[in-house]
Order: structure tokens, then sequence, then C-alpha cells
């Protein structure tokens, strides 16, 4: 079917629906994009205390040397672990500024905090461990309990330093060795250090005037404070019973934790400034007997399967069916249906199938919510992936609780704070407490994320040598930097389904270090010609969805509408997730290191 004809078999019009979009845009840009936030320091610097751990703790400082330090304990961290334990890498050390393993996981306790990726390909190496998710959609509690297992499963707890926090990392080239210090006094030591601080890791607040006036209790969803909201990750919010409570923000952590705030609070006030787009979740039990009949390799098996249709490339069959994959499904339908279509005709079908899925996303909000205002205005009106998309089967219902209140804002976001509550569309909604659901941190600079500064060769700062931009090789070394890894999504191959690729480049990693150690090389740093060679390769790959995201409502994916100033998917490698594995397969087949780097001997 090509476009015109697929045009005429809806039964909606696109070109309304795209003015209509542009309108809804218009509302919400903001010039200063993503400096309308500010970040936890200073007088903020509280919402970043960690709530899970007994104050007072404290450890001898170490001063001891170790073969790989790696930094941060979330997913990227110890998939590192897990693929040097496996290469025959020893002596390894975490450091995690958290009180344990989980990173995102760890810090998100939020009630009903849970993966909206399938948990059997989005769990980390589910087969190596011999475990399997209990349900399609694994809760925030299993998911850090597994990520424990990995600790324990990989001896990665044997020599980690958690409730600590790297505060520098310098390279000494006369003992080739990086000097790691931290807010423990450690004076640490390593040949080889990995950093994966995770995209999503700091937390951020609005820059909404009288921020630091209101006197009622506030807390961000990622450091949830159960001793005064009672209950659990379950929900069962107790202690709200009898007080008013504000949450600012509509995305996808305040999906999952506003039908608990409804369920328990006396009085909910929702603020939003752009509704989420919410599809139907269909959680369910995991089956045993097909638990059962799996084969070995089918995590690996069923990761490609959704990343190949989220990727845009045909599958046979559809493993995951969820609402991620429904999309990529319909586009490939229609491509096939009788009258055939071109390649340039792919583009305006693929934006067809959003129409129709964000269509059906609108009456679906009809259907649930009966108050036909608070309907019209939980409806999203963009393209389902200028956001992250949400799955939830009870956040529309929680609107008609005649304790809720949807404040809508029409694209202006909240006016200000007082002592007392939120102002609104003129309006004062005084609270008893306030829910920050505003996420973390996306587009800001590496060692601002990461909390501290990496100095390599004559000490050059990672700031100062990516301050016109990223460059690396394979988006995981840089050069001036030896023996310096970094497992994360700039020029990478990164998808929907992030651990596939962190898993990749962890494993890419284990190879060059461990190979390293084997030859007994002293340093490893990519050369000149290899770091531009990569850089030609991503402009040559490099694929341009300015247009596609400047048009996108504001968020954290376009940089709140300006995609020029960091937007979450900007700077990935272009040719894709499968593209970019060959690529690094490759390079390893066919003796890259060495090739591409400059090997000192021991």
């Amino acid at each position: 079917m090509n476009a015109a004809v697929a045009k005429k078999a809806f039964d909606f019009d696109p070109e309304n629906l795209r003015r209509r979009y542009v309108e809804e845009r218009d509302k919400r840009l903001r010039p200063e994009g993503n400096e309308q936030y500010i970040g936890v320091e200073g007088r903020f610097a509280h919402f970043m205390d960690d709530p899970y751990v007994d104050p007072g703790f404290t450890r001898a400082p170490l001063a001891d040397e170790v073969d790989v330090i790696i930094v941060g304990g979330g997913f990227a961290g110890l998939f590192a672990g897990a693929r040097l334990r496996e290469a025959g890498v020893k002596s390894i050390r975490i450091i995690e500024k958290a009180g344990d393993f989980g990173g995102t996981w760890y810090w998100n306790r939020y009630p009903g905090c849970a993966c909206d990726v399938e948990s059997y390909i989005y769990l980390p190496l589910l087969e190596e461990t011999g475990y399997m998710p209990k349900r399609k959609y694994a809760p925030a509690p299993e998911i850090m309990e597994h990520c424990r297992r990995i600790g324990r499963h990989f001896g990665l707890y044997d020599h980690a330093c958690f409730q600590t926090q790297v505060t520098s990392m310098t390279w000494d080239a006369t003992a080739a060795r990086w000097r790691v210090k931290t807010d423990r006094g450690d004076d640490m030591r390593a040949r080889f250090v990995i950093v994966g601080p995770g995209p999503l890791n700091r937390p951020k607040l609005p820059g909404i005037p009288g921020i630091d006036t209101f006197k009622g209790h506030a807390f961000h969803t990622s450091r949830w404070d159960y001793a005064y909201t009672g209950g659990g990750p379950e929900g069962n919010l107790a202690k709200l019973a009898d007080k008013r409570v504000g949450i600012i923000g509509t995305g996808a952590t305040a999906i999952q934790c506003i039908p608990h705030l409804g369920a328990s609070a006396k009085q909910l006030y929702v603020f939003q400034r752009t509704p989420s787009v919410v599809d139907v979740r269909n959680d369910r039990e995991t089956d045993p007997a097909w638990a059962k009949a799996l084969t070995p390799g089918w995590q690996r098996r069923r990761q490609v399967n959704f990343d190949s249709l989220i990727a845009g490339i045909p599958v046979e069959d559809d493993q995951v069916g969820d609402g991620w994959t429904e999309i990529f499904r319909t586009v490939f339908s229609l491509a096939k249906a009788p009258g055939g279509t071109g390649t340039a005709d792919l583009e305006e079908l693929r934006q067809l199938a959003d129409f129709q899925k964000l269509e059906q996303i609108r009456a679906r909000v009809d259907a649930v919510v009966k108050d036909p205002a608070t309907a019209e205005a939980l409806k999203p009106w963009y393209n389902m992936f200028c956001k992250r998309p949400c799955f939830h089967d009870d956040y529309l219902e929680t609107f008609n609780r005649p304790n809720v209140t949807l404040v809508d804002t029409a694209g202006r976001g909240v006016e200000r704070l007082t002592e007392h509550g939120v102002v609104a569309n003129g309006k004062e909604y005084e609270v008893d407490c306030l829910v920050f659901a505003t996420g973390f941190e996306v587009g800001t600079d590496y060692t601002r994320r990461a909390d501290f500064e990496v100095r390599g060769r004559d000490s050059l700062s990672l700031t100062d040598r990516w301050k016109g931009g990223v460059k690396s090789l394979h988006g995981m070394q840089t050069r001036g930097f030896p023996n310096f890894f970094i497992i994360g999504g700039a020029q990478s191959g990164v998808t929907v389904n992030i651990p596939l690729t962190a898993d990749e480049q962890a494993k890419h990693i284990a190879h060059v270090i461990s190979t390293g150690m084997s030859r007994q090389v002293r340093s490893i740093e990519i050369s000149e010609a290899a770091e531009n060679a990569w850089q030609a390769e991503m402009a040559a790959k490099a694929v341009n969805r300015d247009k596609f995201f400047t048009e996108c409502t504001p968020g954290y994916y376009n940089g709140e509408g300006k995609p020029e100033d960091g937007a979450f998917f900007s700077g990935i490698y272009g040719g894709g997730p499968f593209e970019y594995m060959r690529l690094l397969e490759d390079w390893r087949a066919n003796g890259g290191l060495g090739r591409d780097e400059v090997l000192t001997a021991e």
C-alpha cells in the first residue's frame, strides 16, 4: 500500500493531526531548554542524600592497587565486572556511591516502580545466573535483587567499595597507573579503569520560582521517603491518609507512582505540563511451561528480535509483542499491502502508523476517564517516540477517583511555589507534601553526571578534551587517556533496550583489557588515525533526526525542544545497533588491538 492509498484507508485526517501537533508543541517551547531545570546541589543538595542506608558509615581509607577499577555499580558496571571475570581477570574493584549494586534500580524505589521494557530481554545475564523473572515486567525490588545476584555470582562484592564517591581520577604516566581518590580518603591505583555512570543517574529539579520557599515536606521520586508516606514499593502509603499531596511531572515515573498516591492520599493534585502516551501494559506472570521449553541462547535471540523491530528490520515473528513493537509491525503490514511501496514512502507510512497508534491511545483515554474535560487534557498530541512511551493499566483509571485532581497547565507548567502550595493557572493549591517526578539530567557534560573529573596525559581533563564534542573510538576510548574505557551511549549503537549495547561494550572492553594483560602491555591508547577514522565513520553513517525531534513536543528525548543542545539520542552511531556490534566483532577478530592503538610494553 503506498502512502496516498494508506491515507484514504484511515478514519483521520493526517494534515489536521500535523497542524494540531505543531500547535501543541509551540505551547510548550521554552527558550531556556534544559536550563529550565536546576541541579541538586548547594541548598538543594539534600535531594541527593541516600535514604536507604543507615547514617554514620565509616571505613579505613584504602591505598592499594588492583588491575581494574570500575566506577558505577549499575547495569554497566555489573556487565563489565561479569565479562572481565569470564575473561579471567581476577583483581577487580567496583566503586559505587550507593549502598549496594543496582544503579538506577537502587535509587528508584518509588511505589509501583517496574521496568517498562520486557524483563526477559531487559534484565542482564539471565542465562548466566540461571534466573527467570517472575513477571513479564519485573518490579523494582526484583530487579535490584537480581543485581545483587549478579554481584554474588561473579564475586563482584569482593573488594567493592559502596557509599563511596570518586572525587578525582588521574593518569600517572611514570607508573602507568590510574590514581583514584574518593570522599573516603582513598588513594587507590589501577592498571585500567572503566566508567559507566549511566544516562539516568543525577536527579534534576524544575527551576520553578519559589522552589526554595515551600515549607511542606518535599522529595524527589529517586529518593522516595517511605518514613513520611508509609508503605513500600508495593504501595499502601497509609501515612498519607490525612495528607494533601502534589506531584509535579507526568512522565514514566509519575505514571507508575500516581496510582498508589491516588489510592492512599486524602487529596492528590497532579500538575501536568504535557500528558504522556499511556498504552496498555498487559503484565502477567511468567508461564513456567514456556520458560522450561527455552533453549540455550534464548535471551540473546529474543533481544535481537526486539531490537530488530525497533531498528526497522522486518522479522517473521514478533517474540515480545508489546506496545514498543506494535507500531513497527503496523508499518511493515502497510508496506506489504496491495499496491506496494517505494523507499520514499516508508517514512510517510511510519508517520501514518504513528498517527493510527496515537488515535488508539487517545480513544483509550476517552474510554477510561469519565470526566470529559479531564480526558481531553490527558490526551497526547505528538508522535509516539517524541517522548518515552509509557505502559500502565491503572494510571488513567486513577483520575476517576474523587480525591484525585488533574491540574493541566496547557503546556505552560507550574507558575511558582509558595510556602504552602503550588500556583498553577493563577490558582494556589495548598499541599502538605510535594513530590518531584522530574527525572534525571540528560545531555549535561559527562563529568558533571559522573561527579568527578578525569585527567589523562599531561593533566588534560576529559571536559576539555570533549569541549567541542565527543571524540572516541567506538564510543569507549578517547585519545590522551590510556587504559581508560567508557560504557555509555555516545558514539555507540544504543537502542531502546539499553542493556543489549552495554553488554556488547563490556565484552569488547574485557577483550581489550584481558588481551593487553596477557601480552604484558603497559598502556593501551588509541591512535589519532583510529579516532579520526571513527569520527569519519560517525559522520558517514549519521542519521539526521533533527527535523523529527525539532517538530516534537519538548522533553528529554529532544533536549527540551533544542536538539542541538544535547538530546538523549544525539551523537549515537547511525548505522544502528547490529552494524555497530558487527564492527566491534570484526575489529576483535581482525587484530584491531595493536593496529588502532598505541601499545606500550610493560
